[in-house]
């Protein structure tokens, strides 16, 4: 694991918030360091990740006494993300944190999380409180494919610092290069349910991860596909607005998919399967709706 880089671009202009932030980053790479420390990694590890949960904790009572003293209009919204941190993945993270009796592997796992987490934060939902994102737009729920493909390349701009050009409204599945695939469903409003295909290629999935780290990455491991997995967590999320829901979507290794599992899966059908160039490399997004109610899928098409 190499130490992830405070960039000044993260700011949002609000000291307390800013301050924390980047001594988030700073306990993330002291814990990378003590790591590498076989003999002290143990206890020093134990200690650091109690101390860096409950620095997380009060900098997110400090951001919500912030939000509420502007009277953010989605103070409610992002505070259930921060509930959601709290009392799922933190959660989850501990507990495999303690079976493994704070293995390396777990712990690599948790700091990958916290750093893919917290900088999928601040770049979708921190920033938007002060209006610094393109992403902030809520998007009227919508399957347009004006609106969903504005969407993907305001999070393409957000993320990845590169605009994304939509080159197919019908993507029929060919290949991209080695590329990173993964899968989501959630919850949408109506008993119904929205699934998301995703497709990056690789040197953007790099760039994107590269952002955090003096050294960019050269080739993905399970670090690299960890942070970047809590990263599109949260720009599903944004998406999420597309289809009217509410959820706290969660995207965990198993939602990941090999070439061969993304083509089967995407064989079944997307009635919206759109493919972006951007100068890095290409980015597929597919989805499909269906009532929860209901026997067999009604995909709706968009309009």
């Amino acid at each position: 694991m190499e130490n992830i880089v405070w960039n000044e671009q993260y700011n949002i202009g609000v000291e307390v918030v800013d301050n924390a932030h980047a001594k988030l980053f700073r306990i993330v790479n002291k814990l990378t360091k003590l790591l590498k420390d076989e003999q002290t990694a143990r206890h020093a590890c134990e200690e650091g990740i109690k101390y860096l949960e409950n620095y997380t904790m009060r900098h997110f009572s400090e951001e919500e006494a912030y939000m509420r003293s502007i009277h953010y209009q989605n103070y409610a919204w992002h505070k259930k993300i921060h509930d959601n941190f709290r009392d799922k993945t933190l959660v989850s993270l501990r507990r495999d944190l303690q079976l493994s009796q704070y293995s390396q592997t777990a712990v690599e796992r948790f700091l990958a999380v916290m750093t893919g987490w917290l900088t999928g934060h601040i770049i979708t939902e921190d920033l938007a409180i002060v209006g610094k994102n393109l992403s902030k737009k809520i998007y009227e729920p919508s399957s347009k494919l004006s609106i969903v493909a504005k969407a993907v390349n305001n999070a393409m701009v957000d993320v990845f610092q590169v605009e994304a050009k939509l080159v197919q409204t019908s993507y029929k599945g060919q290949n991209i290069g080695n590329s990173l695939y993964c899968r989501l469903t959630y919850d949408i409003d109506n008993d119904g349910k929205v699934q998301l295909l995703l497709g990056v290629e690789e040197q953007l999935v790099l760039k994107g991860v590269g952002r955090l780290m003096k050294y960019p990455p050269t080739k993905r491991d399970t670090f690299v596909n960890t942070v970047a997995l809590q990263i599109f967590e949260q720009l599903f999320r944004h998406m999420g607005k597309l289809f009217r829901s509410g959820s706290n979507c969660e995207i965990t290794s198993n939602d990941l998919l090999d070439k061969d599992a993304f083509r089967a899966d995407f064989m079944q059908g997307y009635p919206c399967s759109l493919l972006f160039n951007t100068r890095v490399g290409y980015f597929i997004f597919c989805f499909r709706t269906w009532k929860e109610r209901c026997c067999s899928h009604h995909d709706e098409s968009p309009s």
